[in-house]
């Protein structure tokens, strides 16, 4: 009996998207895998995955050019479009010779800084009118989700030329006092690197960088955001030291200096988050939120990052929180339980600590 493998595609779309799941994984010799609140969850009463059906899937949600490519160079990421229901994030890749795909829910609706839970000192960085402010954390822990509300609130409060940068595109803005210019790789540039070229060329006043990929996106920021423009983007590190450490490693030896003091002068803001599972279910982010005041500034030239916890820690009436202390506050308010905080502690010897207060 032949499947019909776009019926069968809608069909898990559907239940993805019905169930609020962050992610579907279509991947030979298992069933169909949902991610829920951070948890894999296998749809029994659908058919484990053979290799044809893996790839009968597949094939139905990329156009032929994306199949080309994956032929060539046997993964590629692309944004699909369920009817007018959802979009999704797609990677499609080779696992033991076989079709695989891992694809991430997006949701239609950008939500706002208090609907996502995040600290209200996040506005702020809206406000500004140049710097550069870093949404950094783990995969699949709300960096994209953030990074879209951050946006969002520019596009609904100022006249300006918002450009965005991204592999793939992900949320869709709809212009409101904003003009928003989202750019695709590939399908609005030629790659990466020609889309930062032009990105100035452009008149923008804020700008989206979906992903700090290398020294040239790094740099392209800098010069931005000291240009007199407001730059948004992501990292996939764990805290705010470890994010100017790793800005500044990127580059060679004789450049690092010159690097730290550019990156002190125009790096505004690091929003560090995880999203944790909450007793009553569903996920709440905590946040480390770093804002860059003069001893942050100082510390970051002298290439002390390491110091840079303490200056959070003792900043708090400027809006600044640890990690750790937004952790605790969640058990506190008996929105997460201990044995998660501390799970997701970078220290959970202080957070204790932090708790016995």
């Amino acid at each position: 009996m032949s499947i019909d493998y776009k019926q069968k595609l809608n069909d898990l779309l559907l239940i993805t998207a019905r169930q609020n799941a962050s992610d579907l994984h279509i991947s030979v010799g298992c069933y169909p895998t949902l991610r829920i609140d951070g948890i894999l969850i296998p749809l029994q009463k659908e058919q484990i995955l053979t290799p044809q059906n893996s790839e009968g899937l597949i094939i139905e949600l990329m156009t032929p050019e994306q199949r080309e490519t994956f032929k060539k160079e046997k993964e590629i990421d692309f944004a699909y479009s369920f009817e007018d229901k959802a979009r999704f994030r797609v990677n499609v890749f080779k696992q033991k010779g076989y079709a695989a795909a891992a694809l991430r829910l997006i949701p239609a609706e950008i939500r706002t800084i208090e609907e996502l839970n995040l600290p209200p000192v996040l506005h702020d960085f809206t406000k500004m009118s140049q710097g550069f402010v870093l949404v950094v954390g783990p995969a699949g822990h709300g960096k994209s989700t953030t990074l879209a509300a951050l946006v969002d609130e520019i596009n609904h409060t100022r006249t300006d030329h918002i450009i965005t940068i991204e592999d793939p595109i992900e949320y869709m803005f709809t212009q409101d006092k904003a003009i928003v210019s989202q750019r695709e790789v590939k399908a609005d540039s030629i790659d990466f690197h020609s889309a930062l070229k032009s990105l100035l060329r452009q008149d923008p006043d804020a700008v989206m960088i979906g992903e700090m990929r290398d020294q040239e996106s790094i740099s392209t920021a800098m010069t931005a955001s000291e240009t007199g423009h407001l730059v948004f983007s992501t990292l996939h590190t764990n805290s705010a030291s470890q994010t100017i450490d790793r800005i500044i490693d990127n580059f060679p030896s004789e450049q690092q200096n010159q690097v730290a003091s550019q990156l002190a002068a125009t790096l505004v803001g690091i929003i560090s988050q995880r999203l944790i599972p909450r007793i009553d279910g569903g996920r709440i982010p905590a946040a480390e939120i770093m804002i860059t005041n003069s001893a942050i500034r100082n510390l970051i030239r002298e290439r002390k990052a390491y110091q840079i916890d303490l200056v959070i820690e003792t900043s708090m009436q400027e809006g600044m929180i640890t990690l750790n202390r937004s952790l605790a506050n969640l058990v506190k308010a008996k929105e997460i339980s201990l044995e998660n905080a501390e799970l997701y502690s970078l220290n959970p010897a202080e957070l204790r600590i932090l708790l016995e207060k």
